[in-house]
Formats: structure tokens, sequence, C-alpha cells
């Protein structure tokens, strides 16, 4: 191990580790080990106590002299986190105790794995992100960084809207339906493969443009190269809410002429791999109808 004591922080989902058991076990192990541990909320707002006795610090501030970031929930606790992480270089590890888990590397079961960190041998998997703006007349009110997706959809009210698609100025797609995820690998097994989109292999570098209950086209998606710069416009939807979200953020609305841009980010979410699973052998243990695996 190099010269400094390594610092590890753990955000956990209290929802999802209830009582902290099995954050209390992991920093059992990674304190063995001679490592630093804090623990942080992944969230704003935290509830009186729902972190038992534990002495919650901020975590935009101890991020500036970690080394690696232990999320324990589902992979949403990851999404969550994932701009932080990539705008301070912070390799991410996620334990999971959530349902389907395909960003997170462990099962809540499988803590002792966590012993292979001891040398700092590991190996990250870089997963492309992507940066989203939307220009209102001319100038840029909005920007943000998702891992997933950024989606373009209708407001409560389900209603047909229309969007026009182009790739670097070049006229790519009319689409009316309920909107448009335009997703990273990493995204494909998430809303967009919900919406009928590909499954693709999370280390690659691809943008997935993927309508939403589309009714004037007849094919589902496109797989594009991550070169390219999307622009979605919205046409002719009239006073119809239409809102832009990026992986799980809130809401943003909308007008009329407005310009959203999705692109390749130069910020990258790493991801900590320790175990030996491929990445197709998990989807198809994950995807497995109930009841039929032995």
């Amino acid at each position: 191990m190099s010269g400094h004591t390594k610092k590890i922080i753990l955000c956990p989902n209290p929802n999802r580790d209830q009582g902290m058991r099995t954050t209390r076990a992991a920093e059992k192990i990674l304190r063995e080990m001679g490592f630093q541990t804090v623990v942080c909320s992944p969230f704003r707002d935290r509830k009186e106590g729902a972190f038992a006795d534990y002495d919650v610090l901020p975590l935009p501030q101890e991020l500036k002299g970690a080394d690696l970031l232990i999320t324990f929930g589902g992979d949403g606790t990851i999404l969550h986190l994932a701009k932080l992480a990539a705008l301070h270089k912070m390799p991410v590890l996620g334990i999971n105790m959530g349902g389907l888990g395909f960003v997170a590397e462990l099962e809540a079961g499988e803590l002792e794995t966590l012993r292979k960190l001891k040398d700092w041998q590991f190996e990250t998997e870089q997963r492309m992100m992507l940066d989203v703006s939307v220009i209102r007349e001319g100038r840029q009110i909005y920007t943000n960084l998702g891992l997933n997706e950024a989606v373009i959809r209708e407001g409560p009210i389900s209603h047909v809207i229309h969007l026009k698609i182009s790739s670097d100025g070049r006229h790519l797609a009319d689409i009316a339906g309920d909107g448009v995820i335009v997703a990273t690998p990493t995204g494909s097994t998430a809303y967009s493969l919900s919406a009928g989109g590909p499954v693709v292999e999370p280390v690659a570098q691809t943008m997935v443009v993927c309508p939403i209950c589309i009714h004037n086209m007849r094919f589902s998606s496109y797989v594009l190269s991550p070169e390219h710069v999307l622009t979605v416009e919205l046409e002719r939807n009239g006073r119809k809410p239409v809102y832009l979200f990026v992986d799980e953020s809130r809401a943003f609305a909308l007008k009329a002429d407005d310009k959203v841009l999705v692109r390749r980010s130069r910020y990258v979410t790493r991801l900590v791999r320790l175990s030996e699973r491929s990445f197709c052998e998990i989807f198809a243990q994950k995807m497995l109808p109930a009841g039929l695996d032995d």
C-alpha cells in the first residue's frame, strides 16, 4: 500500500441499510485492513437518527481528501452520487441492497470480497457520462451531468409531443410520442430498456436514442457514435408542458423554442471491480424470469 493511509467514505442509504448493519460490518473489515473510514449521507436532507449512532459528515467536504466512495443501497444511490464522484475523479464501489443492481459491484452478503482492496491493486471500469444543456434564446440556462440518461417527456397529463432530433446539425428523426430517452451504455439497462431500447455493454462508448411510446415510426431506437452532439427541439407543442430529466434529478420545464444539447462528457464514472462476474453473466442472471433459475 502506498504512503498515506487510504480514506474510504461510506455512503449508506438509510432506507436500505436499516440500523446501519451492513455499513457497520463493512467498516469493521475495512478498519481491520488499516483504512480510515468516514460515514456521509448520500442525500442532503437526512432524518434524525436514520444513521444509528454514526457521526454523519458532509459529503462534499469529505470527498476532497478521500480515495474511494462505497455506497450501500440500490443503483439509484450510485446514480444519485455519480455526478459528485465524477467531478472529484473519485472511484465508486457499490454494495447492492436494492432489487436489480446492474451498477453495484457486490451484494450485501459478499462483504468479505472487500478484503481484495487491501493492497489497493483493483481494476476500475470507466463509464461514459452525458453533458446535457439547454439553450434558450441563445443562452445556456441549464447544464447537468448524467450517468444513465437524459429524458425529454410530457408532463403529468399524457399527450403526444413532437420532437425534432438532429445529430451535429443534420436531421436524424422526427418523433411523435411520449418523448425520447438519450441513454449511455450504463443507462441502456434502465428506463431505455423498458421503452424497448437495446442492451449495450456498459464499457462501450455509444449513445442510444430511444423514443418513448412512439406513434409515428416503425423503429425502436438508434445506437450512435459518442462523437456526435445531439440536439432535441420541441415542435408545435403549444402550451403543453414538456420536461427534461437527467438521471433522477428534478424535472426542468422546457419552453417552445428551447434546444436540448446532449454530448459525451469528458467526465466519467469510475466503478471499482472486485468480482469476476462479467456484465453478460450478471445480466443473464438478473433477467431470468422468476422461478426458472434452479
